[in-house]
């Protein structure tokens, strides 16, 4: 399943990550990918002040967000890193690392997300495409917006042709890691939230105690 966060982060956010973007030192992405010669792009220095700025803002707006946390059910986060792909660059097929090391250990990503930083009027290309079999979704969703979706799926920056793009990446650790298991908690969480005021309150408690005694079975794999 993938959720598309449609106004994660707000007008003045979104100008604050964009001046911090301005004046923070970008490396070659491939400083945390060397042997993918596909990988073409530019990403914040992850030790430079600004990018942990950028990175705490995009942090706050993920934790604030009730439809990414019922989504994500969050163990872990990645610090988001600001990534730039100007003209000619691109992020071919791949699939996400297994295993992401951190100074407190290894993170398991179980998802993924990027958050659109400037509008996607602003260039031309470089749309994400995830990939389902024969199926290729392309997304690029406006500024501010986020998309979140499985680690294990197969994905790509289509090539910038015009313009830049600029978006955030995080990678998530969940709580309950499988994604037949974190879909079924999000639809009744999302039932509950739709048909809860038609429902008897008694039936209401009921779900939620299905869903409850679910995520404490399935979040203690």
């Amino acid at each position: 399943m993938i959720l598309e966060l449609a106004e994660l982060l707000v007008e003045a956010e979104l100008a604050q990550i964009r001046a911090l973007a301005a004046r923070m030192k970008f490396v070659d992405g491939r400083a945390s990918n060397s042997g993918f010669a596909e990988k073409v792009n530019l990403q914040a220095d992850p030790s430079a002040a600004d990018a942990g700025e950028a990175a705490k803002i995009v942090s706050g707006a993920m934790m604030r967000s009730r439809q990414f946390l019922d989504f994500a059910f969050p163990k872990r986060v990645l610090p988001p890193l600001v990534t730039r792909y100007p003209p000619g660059m691109k992020y071919g097929p791949h699939a996400d690392a297994a295993l992401l090391a951190t100074p407190t250990g290894p993170l398991r990503s179980d998802l993924s997300a990027t958050v659109f930083l400037n509008p996607p009027e602003a260039y031309e290309g470089g749309e994400l495409v995830l990939h389902y079999g024969a199926r290729s979704i392309p997304i690029k969703f406006k500024a501010g917006a986020a998309v979140v979706y499985p680690s294990t799926t197969l994905h790509e920056v289509a090539p910038v042709r015009a313009g830049e793009r600029l978006v955030a990446i995080t990678f998530i650790e969940s709580f309950v890691a499988e994604e037949a298991d974190r879909d079924i908690l999000y639809e009744l969480g999302e039932i509950s939230a739709l048909e809860g005021e038609k429902m008897h309150w008694a039936n209401r408690m009921r779900l939620e105690v299905v869903r409850q005694n679910l995520t404490r079975r399935w979040s203690g794999r």
